[in-house]
């Protein structure tokens, strides 16, 4: 009798302990956190403080008087909030002769940008597209041209390319650096494409040919709308490349056409006057802005596109 007792006991006990490790009814069971846990979080905060420090100081730097600045207090948040150094980073700050600041250079990098990204990621789609779907005689041995010439430095080729621009009547135009930031995009964007373009599968391709579609037919018609993240990943990384490049910028134009990260690197290594870090903080805010909000714009896209092929292979 005792142990039938027990026995029917038993279970009840069991049932007061889980549900005192579930809590009450539909409340989620308590995680404990483990070492593992911790370090793991300890980690991500660690580096979190480590990118968010800098872009903190320079922000609250931007926004303070040069009075302010030199109390030398750089994570204090500003007494008194000022946008002069904005302005002046945009339209006032000299580099050399001129004191326009940065308005010049941002709108000689639209017009570098603009075109090399449409030009590059039309050509390179198109190329993976051919490479993956229309394989002619020795399509292999281009795209192990495209892929070894991604991969060499771009220091050994920059005399040549002057050469080059020179006899062709470009070099020290905004369409020289155009095609030169167009060709050296194709050979990365084209191994995205191809790759990207090798996961769609291939009885589309087939369906299109029997149904009559050529060439361009199935690449405008089937392509392109079932690419719009690949497009978004080749746009984030053909701006933000194009954008901040200062090594071709420098060398291929001219100081009327200087890109924006040059117009930034001749106003914080100015050595006229007094060195205004506030005004030098802003315009460096100023310059990685566009990209910055570029991808926020399309971030998820992005991930998508990356997730959905684009560096598979």
């Amino acid at each position: 009798m005792a142990e039938t007792v027990a026995k029917a006991a038993s279970p009840a006990r069991t049932n007061l302990r889980s549900d005192a490790m579930v809590g009450p009814r539909g409340a989620k069971p308590r995680r404990r956190l483990s070492g593992r846990n911790i370090m793991l979080y300890g980690t991500l905060i660690v580096v979190s403080l480590y990118y968010i420090l800098p872009l903190w100081v320079m922000v609250m730097t931007s926004l303070k008087g040069m009075p302010e600045v030199r109390l030398g207090n750089i994570f204090a948040p500003p007494v008194e909030i000022t946008f002069q150094p904005w302005v002046k980073a945009w339209s006032e700050a000299c580099t050399g002769l001129n004191c326009d600041g940065l308005s010049r250079g941002f709108w000689n990098s639209v017009l570098i940008t603009v075109p090399s990204v449409i030009l590059s990621i039309l050509v390179a789609s198109v190329n993976g597209y051919a490479l993956v779907n229309w394989r002619f005689k020795g399509s292999d041995l281009f795209f192990t041209i495209l892929i070894f010439g991604s991969f060499i430095p771009y220091q050994v080729m920059l005399y040549p390319i002057v050469i080059l621009l020179r006899e062709m009547g470009i070099y020290g135009t905004l369409w020289g650096l155009v095609l030169v930031h167009t060709i050296f995009g194709m050979p990365i964007l084209t191994l995205l494409f191809r790759n990207y373009f090798s996961t769609i599968p291939e009885e589309l391709f087939k369906a299109a040919r029997v149904d009559g579609a050529g060439f361009w037919a199935i690449y405008l018609r089937i392509m392109l709308p079932m690419s719009l993240p690949i497009f978004v990943v080749a746009l984030i990384l053909q701006v933000t490349g194009i954008w901040n490049d200062f090594l071709f910028g420098v060398v291929f134009t001219k100081p009327d056409l200087y890109p924006m990260t040059v117009q930034l690197n001749n106003i914080v290594n100015s050595v006229q006057g007094v060195k205004e870090y506030n005004v030098n903080m802003a315009a460096t805010l100023l310059t990685g802005l566009v990209p910055l909000v570029i991808y926020f714009l399309s971030g998820k896209l992005f991930v998508r596109g990356i997730a959905a092929g684009a560096v598979k292979g």
